[in-house]
């Protein structure tokens, strides 16, 4: 039986063993209650619950399993307790443990994943749409994140002030929260609030919450919040007005465009203020990103550009209104964009403001304007991004955006290049999600409007997904124009480069793909959990014909002591448009190639001070043929050293005259916490697909929360010929974060 067959045949056969019951996480709010009250005496936060408060309030303690089983009753005790005061709200845990606690870091933002740590779950708006995740580990290590209803992927990215402290003891630790009013968005006058704990136990494997989870949800998810009831209006957040001013200098040498070694120094500032207790106004004034560590390199073997997150901190705030539009592979909006020209070479930004919040309780709004500054021939440009997003149902939302991209040109200029003078993007979008959160539904119109472009300008899209506790599975359908551009988004595959003509064509395309899963939850054995995965990618040309497929048949075996085994098989077939090359000889000719590869992973117990991945693959690669092999180990003495290595080998062997190529990516990374407040890392990315030998070596010193000092040393070389060097630069940025 082809793999085909079975990826269309065994879902049905499997949705037959689908658990049919999933509560209601609406209920839990009448389940699930906390009743906080005021303190009167002051609580210094220090980790070791010594006020008479602490003792006062009745502490929630019979928390379940989440992960990897959500069966019974959490293994080891944990207990929290909340009150607060006029300015914040106060979290106490208590965490019973029994030897060395295990964390990853002392760095900020390390999360939650693999740390012995605790979490807060907050949705103060009670929507079950948006809300805010903060995270310490057992070294006090901080973590905060925004979350949305949709159960999205976390980054900690999003970054703001509040307190905490841990204090370790023979048989328990525990740490205290304290999160400021005015870092949180509300409205005043809402009495219930939608709260949450969380506690990993990471020697056991476990995650658990104060509220049932089911397995197939996320920890943070806003479906299944208990309440926090207040006695009366939660104060008012008051003013919260923040600057944060920074100065730059450094040296730097650019040997591949002829400039000698030359001093630079820069300055500027950010700024918040709060317009109301849910409304916030961004401003930043000459932005400098010379502290955001480089981007992680990886191996491209496809024939489109791959997606890269958003690092800078102006961009990560609210980004959610903005950034979620559409689907993976086609963004409206995506804010790295911003900043770079066509090139990716680095456009100074001037400034820019930004508007976001609730603007009622049902209605969220994001308003977005840059200006950028001119740069050798590449013009001036103002970027301006509208959204507004409103809550409808119970847990559902209907969204509109508006996206412009305005270019100052010259006359001569726009009639060079007409397509240069303007991009912009309209579009809706309906997301449903059903109370329980097994149910999903999305809709969406967008448009793109181009200088003389009247027709093939739109995106559309449909599809939904059911999340249940053993089987899930998921459809989507869309449909790309040639003629749709988000100059300032993100569109994969629409740009196909012509190696025969050296140049790219843009088609547009309609793509229809389906995923899925099933999971077996074994009892009493070595296995936490078997997950099998069948995916089907189908995309087709504007004229229906077939462009490209791909079907994968994969298992995921999860231990319980946190090792991994993963068997992935894919069949492929494509219809090439336009002659590829993947090496430097004559490139594969335009014709319909189909082939299969296979691949083997394996992950060992992260827990252990060494541990290590690997991964081999191999099989066919259009006309030819593919192995590779990924491998890392990773060294932590805790709490102060990390020592990672990761590399990969790729190999692709075609017929004579097309040639074989060989890459290589070799990836050390060196991090070394002094404290929680002291780091030094040092990253190493040698890429033969990219010619760059890349060294990135950071020290970072916090000597207030939110205020840093960087300095930052950064050398580039090509790896042939080796070790010739491209450009360096050794910087320092200074912070302050000033609250007016």
């Amino acid at each position: 039986m082809r793999l085909s067959t079975v990826c269309w045949l065994l879902p049905i056969l499997l949705s037959l063993n689908t658990y049919g019951q999933q509560r209601d996480g609406e209920t839990f709010q009448k389940e699930y209650q906390v009743h906080i009250a005021r303190t009167q005496e002051p609580i210094q936060i220090d980790g070791e619950l010594n006020e008479q408060v602490w003792a006062n309030t009745q502490p929630l303690s019979s928390f379940w399993r989440k992960f990897p089983t959500d069966i019974g009753k959490a293994t080891r005790k944990t207990e929290a307790r909340v009150t607060y005061d006029d300015k914040f709200l106060y979290v106490a845990f208590t965490v019973y443990d029994s030897g060395k606690v295990f964390i990853k870091s002392l760095k900020r933002d390390v999360g939650h994943d693999g740390n012995d740590c605790v979490g807060l779950i907050l949705d103060p708006v009670n929507k079950r749409a948006n809300g805010f995740f903060f995270v310490v580990n057992a070294y006090n290590a901080q973590s905060e994140d925004q979350i949305n209803g949709n159960g999205d992927m976390i980054s900690f990215s999003w970054d703001n002030k509040w307190y905490s402290a841990t204090k370790r003891y023979a048989d328990r630790w525990t740490a205290e929260m304290a999160i400021p009013f005015k870092t949180l968005r509300y409205t005043a006058d809402k009495l219930t609030w939608g709260i949450n704990f969380l506690r990993v136990d990471t020697k056991t494997n476990e995650y658990s919450l104060w509220t049932h989870v089911p397995v197939n949800f996320r920890s943070y998810d806003l479906g299944y919040t208990g309440a926090l009831v207040w006695p009366e209006p939660p104060p008012k957040p008051g003013s919260n007005a923040v600057l944060i001013p920074y100065a730059t200098g450094g040296v730097q040498e650019d040997k591949d465009n002829g400039l000698p070694w030359k001093a630079t120094g820069n300055a500027g500032f950010d700024g918040k203020m709060a317009l109301s207790s849910s409304l916030n106004l961004d401003m930043t004034v000459n932005p400098d990103f010379s502290q955001i560590e480089v981007d992680k390199q990886v191996t491209n073997l496809t024939r489109f550009n791959i997606f890269l997150p958003e690092k800078r901190t102006f961009f990560l705030e609210n980004s959610s209104l903005f950034s979620s539009y559409g689907i993976p592979s086609v963004r409206p909006f995506y804010s790295r964009r911003i900043g770079l020209d066509k090139n990716g070479n680095k456009i100074p930004i001037l400034l820019g403001v930004r508007l976001t919040g609730n603007a009622s309780k049902s209605t969220r709004i994001g308003l977005l304007n840059m200006q950028t500054g001119s740069q050798g021939d590449y013009s001036a440009e103002n970027y301006t991004a509208a959204t507004i997003n409103q809550a409808v149902l119970k847990r559902s939302t209907l969204n509109l955006y508006f996206m412009n991209r305005q270019g100052f040109l010259s006359d001569s200029a726009k009639k060079a290049d007409p397509l240069s003078a303007y991009g912009r993007n309209l579009g809706g979008e309906f997301n449903y999600t059903n109370l329980k959160g097994t149910w999903n539904g999305w809709a969406g119109y967008h448009q793109s409007f181009k200088p003389g472009i009247t027709k093939d300008d739109r995106f559309m899209d449909l599809g939904g997904s059911y999340n249940g506790r053993y089987f899930s599975a998921m459809l989507d359908m869309n449909t790309v124009g040639t003629n749709f551009y988000t100059d300032m988004g993100y569109t994969q595959r629409i740009e196909n480069f012509d190696a025969a003509r050296d140049t790219i064509v843009r088609l547009g395309y309609k793509q229809v793909y389906n995923e899925f899963d099933y999971r077996i939850l074994p009892k009493k054995t070595k296995v936490s959990s078997y997950q099998f995965q069948l995916t089907n990618s189908f995309v087709f040309n504007p004229d229906n014909t077939l462009n490209e497929r791909n079907q994968s048949l994969g298992l995921n075996i999860m231990y319980w002591n946190t090792a991994q085994l993963l068997v992935t098989l894919n069949n492929y077939e494509v219809n090439l448009l336009f002659p590829t090359a993947f090496t430097d000889k004559t490139p594969l000719p335009k014709d319909n190639y189909q082939y299969s590869q296979a691949t083997l992973g394996y992950q060992s117990d992260f827990r252990k001070p060494l541990s290590y991945y690997a991964t081999v693959g191999g099989g066919g690669f259009y006309n030819g043929s593919y192995q590779s092999f990924i491998g890392g180990v990773t060294w932590r003495s805790q709490p102060h050293l990390n020592i990672d290595l990761h590399a990969e080998y790729d190999k692709l062997a075609f017929p004579d005259i097309y040639g074989a190529t060989e890459l290589f990516l070799i990836a050390p990374k060196v991090e070394i916490n002094f404290s929680t407040a002291v780091f030094w890392t040092t990253f190493i990315q040698y890429n033969t697909q990219r010619n760059n030998f890349n060294i990135n070596s950071r020290f970072q010193y916090r000597f207030k929360p939110m205020s840093d000092f960087f300095l930052v040393y950064t050398d580039n070389y090509y790896t042939a010929p080796l070790l010739k060097n491209r450009n360096r630069a050794l910087v320092f940025k200074l912070n302050y974060w000033f609250s007016l």
